[in-house]
């Protein structure tokens, strides 16, 4: 059997149009990589195709991943099909506009410079509410997946909760700053309405591609970090079952379980952590002495609880 015969065979009972969305997104990927080396403009201090490239990588995982959880539903997988399917359209609209104003060379969120600037921005904020809305019921609806492993069955709803936990703070980023508060309490009217960074304006310097503050607090890394929960959950499950035969207490799906629930309490703390970190205007890079404090006890205590529940019979 080839490799792509496998893949079709493990994948088969996959909800298609979300694995359709996921595919092609990662060829739109590779495309904006094209894109940042052919068009080298910048918007904000940033190459303007780097963020259809993160939104692409991060929508390509996000779909592959809802694809695979709507086949483990036992019940109302036509509910959560359709709702799979109004993801993928809502996002698909999202995208095009992202795309069409990356290529005029204008922000996509927070955009407020012009009507037509403003008109995009608005609506795209009501695309994003229904994609939350749609991603909340399905969240509900894993619940009832059912799955033999108890570490998959628990990486799966912790790993889909924490994601929709990622996904609301994007909210934190629609709030107008003091300085754009200001310019309205005196009478005049801001180009931006929002913005990723706390204690600067948007456009410093930022980490290569994903553009992360360096400088000051960035909003987009608890969004980012606490999102893909619904990625890396289910990886640290797939990873402790490979271990299994490598090591005899890992055999025991009750152990693998703790295991998981001890990164999913990590993986929470972990988001707290920097949301917490970007909201006091501390760069991801330049974490203070009670940052690294805190961050020195989240590891601890995963540690420890690993440990136990590794150890305990």
């Amino acid at each position: 059997m080839t490799i792509l015969a496998d893949v079709r065979s493990r994948t088969s009972g996959w909800h298609r149009p979300s694995a359709l969305a996921a595919a092609t997104l990662g060829v739109v990927a590779v495309l904006c990589v094209a894109a940042l080396i052919v068009d080298q403009r910048t918007l904000a201090g940033a190459p303007i195709w780097a963020k259809p490239f993160k939104f692409a990588v991060s929508g390509a995982l996000y779909f592959a991943t809802w694809s695979w959880l709507v086949s483990l539903l036992p019940r109302f997988r036509r509910t959560a099909s359709w709702l799979t399917n109004l993801l993928v359209a809502i996002f698909a609209a999202e995208y095009v506009l992202l795309v069409f104003q990356a290529a005029r060379g204008r922000a996509s969120h927070f955009n407020n410079a012009t009507p037509q600037d403003a008109l995009i921005y608005n609506v795209m904020g009501k695309m994003i509410i229904g994609l939350f809305s749609a991603t909340l019921v399905l969240t509900v609806l894993v619940m009832f997946t059912k799955l033999e492993d108890r570490a998959s069955f628990w990486a799966v709803r912790a790993g889909a909760v924490l994601s929709l936990v990622g996904l609301s703070l994007g909210i934190l980023m629609t709030n107008p700053t003091a300085q754009q508060l200001a310019q309205w309490q005196t009478g005049g009217t801001p180009d931006m309405v929002g913005a990723h960074t706390v204690g600067l304006a948007d456009g410093g310097p930022g980490l290569p591609i994903l553009g992360w503050s360096t400088v000051a607090g960035d909003l987009r890394i608890p969004h980012f970090i606490g999102m893909h929960a619904l990625q890396v959950l289910p990886l640290l499950a797939i990873a402790l079952s490979a271990l299994a035969p490598r090591f005899a207490r890992l055999r025991h799906d009750v152990v693998r379980a703790r295991l998981v629930l001890v990164g999913a309490a990590g993986y929470a703390g972990l988001t707290a952590l920097v949301t917490w970190q970007a909201l006091r205007a501390q760069s991801i890079v330049h974490p203070d002495a009670l940052t690294l404090g805190a961050f020195a006890v989240l590891v601890a205590g995963v540690g420890l609880g690993s440990w136990a529940a590794v150890r305990v019979r």
